[in-house]
């Protein structure tokens, strides 16, 4: 299928060809400050201190250097600013993670694999017995932590570009290798999202946290900082609590929840996995249930510690009102694919909502390996049923697709990656916000392809429902082809024949037009409207061209999806090859033309 785009991005950051202006690719490496105790037992454990300070030395060293007033600092817990000079103070406990937020304006150090160097975990006896290590033993509290910033143009810049990077979630080496042909490579060859960087928002692997130290090395690729938060594959499933159940991925990755500012923008990075999970007085119904099941393995649930919605709140006390915020999490707080699963929503959605009323606020997460652009008054039965939201949603929630796509499923193509089609008929790619101010604009990216290639053309014929209904259930691959699925006869039209287009970031705002054979069209329907109603699922309402490569080769089923627009063929076709082609326009005005051939018969036999 071809494809064109026309029309104009009014919020445009810099260019993919653009050279990163400093603080990013071969910008600032180093790491915090950590000056040990002169001797156990010889300071003060109750109390943590240490400086925030501009690396103008590009040393690492505090000493000599202007230290940086009005940096947030925390220790997962309480939240404070440095003082004129730079300097912080903190109440210690064991088992905390000390960190600032970036400051705008400035860029924290990056390891070799451009991992951002901002944080401080002090475990004095280190993690009980985990089989991947955990967090090996701090020591004594040291007499001071202090954080390293760099002046930076990049993340000061007002115009941004930041990538949202859904499960990457590789299994093994083969899968890393997918990886680095695929998005990574993409990544590797794109220069906009120096300044901001990447975030990669959970299942970061796929169990196997041995892999931690391979994966930095894959986003040593990428040319921006690497930012990370935990997933429900990023567990330590060996840990008997939560206080140690992110233990690995800390150790190597980041702390579990933390902030950052770009630009005008502060990112907060949640853990919204809670494992093992247990229901709390003020738990939806059914988490009692999803958790408690004594017979069972241990369980997780879509939820935000209380600890961590207090610090939320800290946190944001101190962010400015005219800042755009961008709350992420593994989880998404909402999600269609799953809208009536609490595995795959979070309980305190409605609180986090409010915590955000008045902010300009995007919500971004990955967990359903589907692609979901959400707008502000959207609706689903499922998210009232299980979460309590009776209006609309406040403002825009995005589920980014993943990295890895449907598991790394399906064929292994020519550039040296699985097609990966997801349940909802996406595919694989990541998800980037073009940021001017506190304003932001989002598009999708599918691997290996320019940003043109944003549908997916099929045909849903009785022909195609009647080897659907046949082959179903054959999610493991192994079904025939669909034979010659793009003709059609004269029965087939007549019974009801309908052009599918997956528009994979289309909205509630998007708008598909149909023209066949050059003649002046008309509009299509999406299949999902998000006004309350229950999900569609089933034949009718998937997409034909995904299913036909899922169960052939394998994969889950895109039996349904809120990215799906229909539009009836019409029945007096005449016999002979004909075109459609469709014009796809998103929330933003953008549009995107693509084509697709197919033939009437007068009878298919």
């Amino acid at each position: 299928m071809a494809a064109a785009v026309t029309g104009s991005l009014t919020l445009v950051a810099a260019p993919a060809s653009a050279a990163p202006e400093d603080g990013a690719g071969d910008g600032y490496r180093g790491a915090i400050e950590v000056v040990p105790a002169a001797e156990e037992g010889s300071g003060d454990d109750s109390v943590v201190t240490g400086t925030v300070f501009v690396d103008a030395e590009e040393n690492g060293s505090a000493e000599g250097q202007e230290g940086l007033a009005d940096v947030v600092v925390t220790n997962g817990r309480d939240v404070v600013t440095t003082d004129d000079e730079g300097r912080y103070e903190l109440p210690a406990f064991d088992n905390m993670t000390v960190s600032i937020t970036q400051p705008s304006g400035y860029q924290v150090p990056m390891d070799e694999n451009n991992v951002p160097q901002f944080h401080y975990n002090h475990l004095p006896e280190g993690s009980p017995d985990l089989e991947y290590g955990g967090i090996e033993p701090t020591g004594p509290l040291p007499e001071e932590i202090n954080f390293p910033v760099f002046e930076s143009e990049a993340n000061r810049a007002e115009a941004q570009n930041c990538v949202i990077a859904g499960d990457l979630q590789v299994t093994d080496e083969e899968e890393i290798e997918y990886a680095r042909a695929g998005a990574i490579n993409d990544l590797s060859e794109r220069h906009d999202y120096a300044g901001c960087g990447s975030l990669f928002v959970g299942d970061v692997a796929n169990d196997d946290l041995s892999l931690y130290p391979a994966i930095k090395d894959l986003v040593g690729e990428t040319n921006g900082p690497a930012w990370f938060l935990p997933g429900n594959h990023d567990i330590d499933f060996d840990s008997s609590t939560p206080d140690h159940a992110f233990d690995t991925f800390r150790e190597h990755m980041a702390p579990e929840y933390y902030s950052y500012d770009v630009g005008n923008v502060h990112f907060v990075a949640l853990n919204n996995v809670d494992y093992p999970c247990t229901a709390a007085e003020d738990s939806p119904e059914g988490v009692d249930e999803l958790c408690s099941d004594p017979e069972g393995d241990p369980n997780y649930n879509g939820r935000i510690s209380d600890e961590q919605m207090e610090w939320l709140e800290k946190d944001l006390e101190n962010v400015a009102d005219d800042k755009l915020v961008v709350v992420a999490g593994h989880i998404g707080l909402v999600n269609y694919a799953d809208e009536s699963s609490h595995q795959h929503q979070v309980d305190q959605a409605a609180e986090v909502h409010e915590l955000l009323e008045g902010r300009e606020a995007v919500a971004v997460s990955g967990h359903s390996h589907s692609i979901e652009n959400m707008e502000a008054g959207d609706r689903s039965e499922g998210w009232n049923e299980l979460l309590g939201l009776e209006g609309g949603l406040p403002f825009p929630h995005i589920t980014a697709g993943a990295i890895s796509g449907d598991w790394y499923s399906g064929e292994v193509g020519d550039d040296g990656y699985p097609t990966a089609i997801g349940r909802d008929g996406g595919r694989p790619g990541v998800v980037t916000l073009d940021v001017q101010g506190n304003q932001f604009q989002e598009r999708f990216t599918v691997t290996g392809e320019s940003d043109d290639v944003q549908t997916q053309l099929g045909i849903n014929s009785p022909a195609y429902r009647e080897w659907y209904e046949e082959h179903s259930d054959k999610e493991d691959g192994g079904a025939p082809e669909l034979e010659d699925p793009l003709v059609i006869d004269r029965e087939d039209l007549a019974e009801g024949t309908w052009l599918t287009t997956n528009f994979f970031f289309g909205s509630t705002s998007g708008n598909v037009e149909v023209a066949i054979d050059g003649e002046q069209g008309g509009t299509a329907e999406r299949t999902q409207q998000l006004e309350g109603e229950p999900q569609n699922v089933g034949a009718e309402y998937s997409d034909p061209y995904a299913v036909q490569q899922q169960l052939v080769h394998g994969g889950s089923i895109a039996d349904r999806g809120m990215h799906l627009w229909t539009y009836d063929l019409p029945e007096d076709l005449e016999p002979g090859a004909h075109t459609a082609e469709v014009t796809a326009t998103d929330a933003h005005g953008r549009e995107f033309t693509d084509v697709l051939e197919f033939e009437v018969v007068e009878d298919r036999v």
